[in-house]
């Protein structure tokens, strides 16, 4: 039997699963006790105890000068940035997505431009989103729907566009309008690929939302982070960094199980 055609159990998937992170997590143990023994005030790899003691001082304790729970205030202050984000480049990418993939004239306008936008680097524009917008709650948010939407649209206009000419042939025999067949054959076909793209546009939206944080913020996961490393606290780093690691491989469980409940048949496709 040919290796490509084993198939793992669900146990030893999940064994499989597992193997990796117990194997950082051993090789941090060992680095970190190596570091400590040659000198015990050494910052760079604190102790596996010494990150349940930040957690706690962090999460469990309030801050004495805010009275605030530090951890949760900055994760707080972090979903409401990115979901805020997320929700308008979604609400963004359906909108005019669906429509350069339906309607010839709107591509040849508006193609171009989303794609020549598309590659400029969000980074880039960060210092002129804080001229334009101010330090405010505005720019983090802009920053995010700047760097996921245009490629959203793009996606989605593709998706839109392959969708086969054959549908829509029939839905005009039927007498559908343009809006009706937007409705009925090109949405419920778009949305699971909608969910998907949100999915793979999770990472960037992490990583612009820390970088604003980390040049103009108060609060937030990455202003923290940002604000300790002075400190050399990889007590506080760490576990900062495995938090949004989490925080996000949840977004992407939940968005996946959505997609599943609402479109099954998107999973019935993505096993064929």
């Amino acid at each position: 039997m040919r290796w490509i055609n084993i198939k793992p159990s669900r146990g030893a998937q999940f064994a499989l699963m597992l193997i990796p992170f117990v194997l950082l997590i051993v090789a941090y143990a060992f680095g970190s006790a190596a570091r400590l023994s040659e000198n015990a005030n050494d910052k760079l790899l604190p102790t596996l105890s010494g990150f349940a003691q930040a957690i706690e001082r962090m999460a469990f304790i309030a801050d004495q000068r805010t009275g605030e729970y530090l951890f949760w205030s900055d994760t707080w202050a972090s979903l409401i940035r990115l979901f805020a984000g997320l929700g308008i480049s979604t609400a963004t990418a359906l909108l005019i997505g669906m429509q350069i993939g339906m309607l010839p004239y709107l591509r040849a306008l508006l193609a171009p431009f989303i794609a020549a936008v598309s590659m400029v680097p969000p980074l880039a524009l960060l210092p002129i989103l804080f001229i334009v917008m101010g330090l405010g709650e505005t720019s983090k948010i802009a920053l995010i729907v700047i760097g996921i939407a245009p490629t959203m649209i793009r996606d989605l206009a593709l998706k839109a566009l392959d969708l086969p000419r054959e549908q829509v042939v029939k839905a005009e025999t039927l007498g559908g309008s343009s809006w009706q067949i937007a409705l009925r054959v090109v949405l419920p076909q778009i949305l699971p690929r909608l969910i998907i793209c949100l999915k793979l546009q999770l990472g960037p939206a992490w990583l612009f939302l820390i970088a604003a944080e980390a040049i103009s913020s108060e609060s937030g996961l990455g202003y923290r982070i940002f604000l300790v490393r002075r400190y050399l606290a990889m007590d506080v780093i760490f576990p900062y960094v495995v938090w949004i690691t989490l925080l996000a491989v949840l977004t992407n469980y939940v968005l996946d199980r959505i997609r599943v409940a609402v479109f099954p048949w998107s999973e019935l496709e993505k096993q064929g």
